[in-house]
């Protein structure tokens, strides 16, 4: 089992882009995790569903955040993905001689970042929690009631330079397969999937989602009252292309 548990978007006003993101979705107070201080960020992070939104902003000079908004701009940082297995996982990317950024092992999760210039294209973490339907990252959460809790984000877009050559390696290292499918290279995951497409000239990054909301007419008329470009049911959200399908 793998699938998508987190996404990260690295933005520079973090409290006027919580308060957006909000009232887009209709979502509880963020959890602010004071030990992301090591990384020289802050952060909320926001329960979609059992799923997690997190918006980090650089707090000091010279960290990974800061020469992510640099190079690309506000858009997507980092995607979690959940396992079942952390040691299976952790042997194979190993022997792949994949690097790791950081890992911890704490008695509720397990956690590597893996190098992103090992696998291309993005900052992946591979984390297993304890038990299963827990999330330490998002602190003490709860699924929102009614449809709100069964809101998903059900697929993540990587602009790479090389689609066929990036989605083969990231399916190599997390142990999937990767298949083509209408003119894009993808790999299914568990209630979910990775699409590769061509690099639009910002650099290689995380640059869209799809989303499952409960309620679709509203996210969109937020949206626009927010200023956001929406063209159908697809819209701009900090620096990203996010497509949005009623749950």
């Amino acid at each position: 089992m793998l699938r998508i548990r987190q996404i990260v978007f690295v933005v520079r006003d973090l409290a006027t882009t919580s308060r957006h993101l909000a009232e887009l979705l209709a979502l509880d107070p963020p959890f602010r995790d004071p030990g992301v201080a090591e990384f020289g960020i802050d952060n909320a992070v926001y329960a979609f569903g059992d799923q997690f939104i997190e918006l980090i902003s650089p707090i000091k000079d010279g960290t990974a955040a800061g020469r992510h908004l640099e190079r690309r701009g506000e858009g997507g940082y980092m995607l979690i993905l959940q396992t079942d297995d952390f040691g299976r996982d952790r042997a194979r990317i190993r022997a792949l001689d994949v690097r790791t950024v950081w890992e911890k092992e704490l008695p509720d999760i397990r956690a590597m970042h893996l190098h992103p210039k090992d696998i291309g294209g993005a900052i992946v973490s591979i984390d297993q929690p304890v038990p299963a339907a827990s999330w330490r990252w998002g602190g003490a959460w709860r699924r929102q009631e009614g449809r709100r809790g069964d809101q998903r984000v059900v697929a993540v877009t990587v602009e790479v330079t090389r689609p066929r050559e990036r989605a083969q390696r990231w399916a190599q290292v997390l142990g999937l397969d990767a298949m083509p499918a209408e003119g894009e290279e993808r790999i299914g995951l568990t209630q979910g999937s990775i699409g590769f497409v061509p690099d639009r000239g910002r650099g290689e990054g995380l640059a869209g989602w799809t989303w499952q909301v409960a309620d679709l007419a509203s996210v969109r008329r937020v949206a626009r009252d927010q200023g956001l470009a929406v063209e159908g049911d697809r819209v701009v959200l900090f620096g990203a292309d996010v497509t949005l399908m009623q749950h």
